[in-house]
Order: C-alpha cells, then sequence, then structure tokens
C-alpha cells in the first residue's frame, strides 16, 4: 500500500476534486467529523474560518491518499479505519476535525482522509515534522501485523522515488504519456546522440521543441507542456552543467526560442493535427455526463422540495402549538373566574346577616375585597399572557434561524454541486483530449516527429543563430495574423522555415544537392535574412508557459 500525503489550502477545490464522479465510479463520504455541516464543502469553509480567525496558517488541512494492492485484495472498512488511526495518532493529529472519502477509480479502491491541522482550543496549528517517516513507519508496521506486502522503497535505510508532481499529473491526464514514458524517451535520444544536433533532431522526431526560459535549456512538447530538460535525463549521472556543456556551443541559449514562441508554433501545428484528434462518442460522452448529472441535480431539488415542505410544516406545527397554549390559557383564566364567582355566592349572606352586613358596611368591605382580588388576578393573567407572546416570539425567532440554516446547508450543497459539475465536465473534456491524442498517436507513447533546428551536419556561426533567433521571433509574431491553411501542414517544414534552417542552407550548404536538402537561391535566402533580422531580447530568463 502506498501513503501520499500534504499540507495545503484550498479546501474548496479539494472538497471538488474529492467529490469528482467523471473520475471516480463511487464516490462514498464515509465520515465528517468536527464539524457542523454535514458536507465537504461545508465541513472545509468551518475548518478554513477556524485558520482565518485564530491563526495565520495557509495550510490549514492535511491531506492523506491512501492506496492499497489490488492485487493483495482490498481492505475491510475496520482495516482502513485502523491504518487512519494509527497515522493520526503517530502525526499528532488525534481527535482533530477530519473527514473520510472512498473511491472507486477503474475498480481500484482507495482512502482520503483530510485533517484539519487548527487546533481550535490552543489557537494554533498542528506543527507536522518528518511526516513522511512517520507515515512510512506506520504503513510498515501496518503491513507487518496483516500480512501486507510493500513496494520497493519502504524498506529501512532505502529512499523512494520523487512523486510526481500535480503539474505531471495534469501533463499525463492530458497526452495519456506518463513522466517516465517522456524521461525513457529523451533519456535514449541523450545515450544514442553523438552529437548535439544529432540529440536535438532526436528530441524533434520525438515531438519536443528545445527552448528556453527561466532556466537555460527546457523542453516543449507538441501538446504545450514544459520541462526542463536535465531533469527529463533519467541518468543520475548527468547533470544540468552536463546539458549545458554539451549544448552550448552548438545550441547557445540566445539563438533559442522562448517557450512562449515554442507554445505558439506547437499551437500552430497542433492545430493541423486536430481532424485526426476527434473522438467519435464525445457527443454521446457528453450527454451521458450531463444526464447523470441532471439525475444528481433532480435528488438535490427534490430534497429542497422536501426541506420546503417540510419546514412549512413545522411553522404550522408552531403556530397551532402556540395557538394552542394561548387558549387553553384563556379557557382556564375563564374557569377560574367562574369558580370564584360560584364559591362566592354560596358564601353570601342572606336574611338578617345580609341586612346587618349593609347596615354595618361590611358588605361593601367585602365587595371592594373581591373587586380588588379580580384586578390582581386579571393582571397576572396579563402579565403571564405577555411573558407568553414574548417566548412564543422567541420559539419563532429561533425555529426561523433554523430553518435558514437548514436553507442555506442545501443551497450550499447546490453550489458545491455547481463546481463539482464543472469539474467533472472540464475532466470529460480532459479525458476526451487524451483519447483523441491516443487515437492520433496510434496507442503508441511517442509524440509525432517535429523536425525543427539544425540538422545533423550543419555547423552555424553566432551571427547567423542570432538571426535565426531574429526569424524565429518574427514568425512566431506573425503566426496569428497568417490566414490559416485550408489544406494539411508539412510539420517538418514549417518547423524547419520558422528556426531559419532554410537560409542556413543557403549560406553554408547552397548547392549540396547530394546531403539531401533543399537548396535555395542566395538572393532569397538574403532577402529572408533582412525581412526576419530584428533585435529582440523581451522575454529572456523568463518561463510563463511552465
Amino acid at each position: 500500500m502506498i501513503p501520499f500525503a500534504t499540507s495545503r489550502g484550498l479546501g474548496q477545490d479539494l472538497a471538488t476534486h474529492l467529490q469528482n464522479a467523471q473520475e471516480n465510479e463511487r464516490v462514498e463520504v464515509a465520515q465528517i467529523r468536527g464539524a457542523a455541516c454535514r458536507d465537504l464543502h461545508g465541513a472545509f469553509a468551518e475548518w478554513e474560518f477556524q485558520a482565518d480567525a485564530l491563526t495565520r496558517c495557509q495550510k490549514y488541512l492535511y491531506s492523506l491518499s491512501v492506496n492499497p494492492d489490488p492485487a493483495q485484495g482490498r481492505l475491510t472498512r475496520e482495516q482502513y479505519l485502523d491504518y487512519i488511526d494509527r497515522a493520526e495518532e503517530q502525526l499528532g493529529l488525534a481527535g482533530q476535525p477530519r473527514a473520510v472519502v472512498f473511491h472507486i477509480k477503474h475498480g481500484r479502491e482507495h482512502c482520503h482522509v483530510v485533517w484539519s491541522r487548527i487546533d481550535a482550543q490552543q489557537g494554533k496549528a498542528v506543527h507536522l515534522a518528518y511526516d513522511k517517516q512517520k507515515l512510512m513507519m506506520v504503513t510498515r508496521e501496518f503491513a507487518r501485523e496483516h500480512g501486507l506486502s510493500l513496494p520497493k522503497g519502504y524498506e529501512r535505510g532505502t529512499e523512494s522515488g520523487r512523486q510526481a508532481t500535480l503539474y505531471e499529473m495534469h501533463q499525463q491526464r492530458e497526452t495519456g504519456i506518463s513522466k517516465q514514458d517522456r524521461i525513457d524517451q529523451i533519456t535514449a535520444a541523450w545515450r544514442t546522440a553523438d552529437s548535439p544536433k544529432a540529440f536535438v533532431g532526436a528530441l524533434a522526431d520525438q515531438g519536443y521543441i528545445l527552448a528556453t526560459g527561466n532556466r537555460p535549456y527546457l523542453v516543449v512538447d507538441l501538446y504545450g507542456h514544459v520541462s526542463a530538460l536535465p531533469r527529463m535525463i533519467g541518468d543520475k549521472q548527468v547533470r544540468a552543467k552536463d546539458v549545458q556543456a554539451f549544448l552550448q556551443d552548438a545550441y547557445p541559449v540566445d539563438a533559442l526560442p522562448s517557450v512562449d514562441e515554442a507554445k505558439e508554433l506547437a499551437a500552430k501545428h497542433r492545430a493541423a493535427l486536430k481532424e485526426h484528434e476527434k473522438v467519435e462518442d464525445r457527443a454521446a460522452q457528453i450527454s451521458a455526463l450531463e444526464q447523470r448529472q441532471a439525475e444528481r441535480r433532480a435528488e438535490f431539488e427534490k430534497q429542497k422540495a422536501v426541506l420546503r415542505e417540510k419546514q412549512d410544516k413545522e411553522r404550522s406545527a408552531l403556530v397551532l402549538k402556540q395557538q394552542a397554549v394561548q387558549a387553553q390559557r384563556r379557557a382556564e383564566y375563564v374557569m377560574e373566574g367562574r369558580r370564584i364567582r360560584e364559591r362566592r355566592r354560596r358564601g353570601r349572606a342572606t336574611g338578617l346577616a345580609a341586612f346587618l352586613g349593609r347596615v354595618t358596611g361590611v358588605s361593601a368591605a367585602i365587595k371592594l375585597l373581591h373587586k380588588r382580588q379580580d384586578t390582581k388576578r386579571y393582571q397576572a393573567y396579563r402579565t403571564g399572557k405577555d411573558a407568553l407572546i414574548d417566548l412564543q416570539r422567541e420559539e419563532r425567532v429561533l425555529l426561523e434561524r433554523k430553518l435558514q440554516a437548514q436553507a442555506m446547508g442545501i443551497s450550499r450543497k447546490l453550489r458545491g454541486l455547481d463546481k463539482v459539475e464543472k469539474r467533472e465536465l472540464a475532466s470529460l473534456e480532459t479525458s476526451l483530449v487524451r483519447q483523441g491524442r491516443e487515437q492520433a498517436r496510434g496507442g503508441r507513447t511517442e509524440m509525432p516527429s517535429l523536425r525543427m533546428g539544425e540538422r545533423p551536419g550543419e555547423n552555424l556561426t553566432l551571427e547567423k543563430r542570432e538571426q535565426e533567433r531574429s526569424r524565429w521571433a518574427e514568425n512566431a509574431k506573425d503566426i496569428t495574423a497568417a490566414p490559416e491553411k485550408t489544406g494539411p501542414i508539412d510539420l517538418t517544414e514549417e518547423f524547419d522555415r520558422a528556426a531559419g534552417v532554410e537560409a542556413a542552407r543557403d549560406d553554408e550548404g547552397r548547392g549540396q544537392a547530394g546531403d539531401g536538402r533543399r537548396p535555395r537561391t542566395e538572393e532569397k535566402a538574403e532577402e529572408q535574412i533582412k525581412r526576419y533580422r530584428r533585435k529582440r531580447s523581451r522575454d529572456r530568463g523568463k518561463d510563463r508557459g511552465r
């Protein structure tokens, strides 16, 4: 099993990614702990608010993915939770808010765990030191107890290979070519080339353009992705200085196109291959996705309608309850008045006692006493009624707040659903692009050949290279202004023209028809050089396409 963990922010983006059903056959939010909201977008928003209110922590989440080896069988939920509990104990995240999500992707089940690093009681973020080593220790212990074998690199004293970056994974999703495939191709070109020109020619054959940017030597592939050339050579003995020493004489940095220029030329020639990248069932796949999204949204809309109906019933029930309490209190007051009047009637004096009471004024005093008692009883009733009105008003306010929170929750879920749907559509578009490119390559991992720059045997001076540099810049500028060709584009011819190869051939190899190159007249070569020659220094040292 392979754990992969990182501290990060952007919780809303992570919540959207974890609920992307386009890239996963199944998505299950198994647990949300330490949050009032029961959905990922809401829970991550709570944890982000805590981070902003209590700390200055930017990477307030710790995300862990657990990927068991399918060949060794699936883990049970109890085993997953056992591993998660061990990991959070070692990392110092025990008791922290967390979310657990299970995915099934291409038939392979794996688990994502996201912890909040913010300790609300202490008002600070949990410090994570040596987390990778701690996870390796937990993984070895867990595998030993459950009889699992681990991949190479988990033995003590060894180091595993570097994990692919998000950009490298994005490259693979868009092209269907893994980072290792790229490394193998470029490494093979490096080892078999006997000269810089042969090496650059081999790169062009594999669909790579040698360029420069924030590093001296970069490669831009046909699909516009940028990589540092030394990092793509899978030989640990080859360093960046070795690559620079090998190329700088034949290909000085000042004579190379910038990343933006290389991308523009790659885009132009990529457009010529678009007709081969069409996926036949593209419309059907998009329609199927929209259908699934509509069904899922219908469930949310149904929940929203049910919630609205439930809230209306709760409001009506509260009103009826409060009215019943008021009616009961009023009835009790009336009944008590009747009992008092009946008791007074039975105790009223008659005959001589009544006469003496009138003569002595006792009856008047008793009547005055009864009136005062009735007044106090009415005042108590009014006071109790006012208190009841205030209490019932507070009950209605609390109910409205509760219902409003419920409505906000379902609205937040719908907003989250909007984000998930956009992400799913983007994932499908990426998948369709990848499928089209794979079809265009015939299932191979090699990109179409792009012959650019000089060919083996050519040796241009620095002055000529500056002319080529100017020609390249002018050609890149004219790409958008040039009218679109309706016929097929010769990739080799176009890249050679852009790199200024034809002018160089006229100067140094004019008339050599036996070497397989196409000769051009001296006048036309001079005209081309005069047309494209200009000073250009902007964009040097930048790599805006990375």
